[in-house]
């Protein structure tokens, strides 16, 4: 495999708790390709080992909690070509997970969870040269078990959290078979997505997905995204109508108001046509479906440069953001690194705040010391938690590399240092104190 493939795999495939994407399979061996049909065998494997010195949330120790996280996911895709380079496509596949150990330092999974299960069942056209006012594959139709998400994950990144067993009881079962910081489940249940648009210019998502994840309330919505896509960058306008939940894990997990819910989106991601400039903005406003919660808003704004010709070419980005109370993040997940939308591996995965009722500031940088290396800072601010008691306020500094091993093997360890300015008995998740948390994770993925 080339070492730009590498790169690009590995952006697409390191995964963070909650939510994560998995765009492309991390291997796929060819079984046919002969008179526009292909079909692959797509393999992908994820294993992750954790520490924490302290407990969070729902986990009823005080010592920490050491676990370990993994995931194979292997299946078949194929297309069969049409007249016009109009093409079938499709896949089918398995996934088989678990953890290991303490369970996580949150304590949404014990450590024995185990699964197999199907993951992706899908089937789409793409109209190739059939409609030339679209443009080549200007209209894309698919239905089925499948992932999908909106711009950088913002409100939607697959259907991925994954819940272990450790919450379970009152005849309620949150297990989606562990792996909760890896997210090895992406897949919603029930798709139908209509892409209307080339890769420029004016541009359309239409999707109603329904969810099977009992953590998410089952929730079932519908929506349309609209984005104008350009050298510039994009600007993108999304409608998100939530239209069903599980009653009976609506009201356990406090999701009634899903039902009903109207959230409206408008962002914009580019470098607005500078060199080494990125930005990135999102603002959200929602209605919720239930009258006896607030409507509530989210925005961010972030910039960041790359200083190119410096050695390592270090990027530095700064990020402000604010979460409303009661405001619903949806299906968040990690898209373009580090920090989106997971802000701090503890916070985001254990502690708290999950991207609601919080302002938080956001520090990062990263050097390149070589194509296949690089090291990363992040630092975050967490303030105004709690309907502004501040229960949850405080500081995290994570350290981090990403390095392409070989073509079997790439690794990215991860050091944190969590401080909490409240332990759970004033009003934060720290089980037993507000000492600083030293965390540690690693992450490796193996291309078959």
């Amino acid at each position: 495999m080339h070492n730009k493939n590498l790169r690009t795999l590995y952006r697409s495939l390191l995964p963070a708790a909650i939510a994560a994407v998995l765009s492309t399979p991390a291997s796929a061996y060819n079984l046919l390709d002969a008179d526009g049909n292909s079909l692959d065998l797509n393999i992908e494997a994820v294993f992750g080992a954790f520490s924490s010195d302290e407990n969070y949330l729902f986990d009823g120790d005080t010592g920490g909690a050491s676990w370990q996280e993994g995931y194979i996911k292997y299946g078949l895709s194929g297309s069969h070509g049409m007249a016009a380079d109009a093409a079938l496509f499709g896949a089918v596949s398995l996934l088989s997970s678990g953890t290991w150990g303490d369970g996580d330092a949150g304590g949404f999974s014990s450590g024995k969870e185990r699964d197999t299960d199907l993951e992706d069942a899908y089937l789409g056209w793409r109209s190739g040269n059939r409609l030339p006012a679209l443009g080549e594959n200007g209209l894309e139709l698919s239905f089925g078990r499948q992932n999908f998400s909106i711009g950088d994950g913002f409100l939607i990144n697959g259907d991925s959290l994954n819940l272990g067993d450790a919450l379970n009881g009152g005849g309620l079962d949150f297990d989606r078979g562990g792996a909760y910081w890896l997210a090895a489940r992406k897949a919603f249940d029930r798709t139908a997505v209509a892409r209307i648009g080339g890769s420029e210019g004016l541009r359309a998502d239409l999707f109603w997905l329904e969810s099977d994840n009992h953590g998410q309330a089952d929730m079932e919505l519908g929506g349309i995204n609209t984005e104008y896509v350009s050298a510039a960058g994009t600007v993108a306008l999304a409608y998100i109508e939530g239209l069903d939940v599980n009653d009976r894990y609506a009201q356990a997990l406090g999701l009634t108001h899903r039902d009903g819910q109207q959230t409206l989106s408008l962002r914009f991601q580019g470098n607005a046509g500078v060199d080494n400039l990125f930005l990135s903005g999102e603002y959200v406003t929602q209605d919720q479906g239930d009258s006896s919660r607030k409507d509530a808003d989210a925005w961010y704004a972030e910039a960041g440069w790359t200083f190119a010709d410096a050695p390592w070419s270090p990027s530095l980005t700064y990020r402000y953001a604010s979460f409303d109370e009661g405001f619903d993040p949806l299906f968040f997940g990690f898209s373009r690194g580090y920090g989106t939308w997971f802000q701090g591996e503890v916070a985001a995965n254990y502690a708290g705040p999950f991207n609601s009722d919080a302002q938080v500031q956001h520090l990062g940088l990263k050097l390149q010391p070589t194509e296949m290396l690089s090291f990363g800072a992040l630092f975050f601010d967490f303030s105004d938690t709690s309907a502004g008691t501040g229960g949850l306020n405080g500081q995290e500094l994570d350290l981090y590399a990403e390095w392409v091993v070989n073509d079997h093997l790439i690794l990215s360890p991860l050091l944190g240092f969590y401080s909490p300015d409240n332990s759970d008995a004033m009003g934060g998740s720290q089980i037993g104190n507000d000492d600083t948390n030293t965390y540690a994770q690693l992450i490796a993925i193996m291309p078959f």
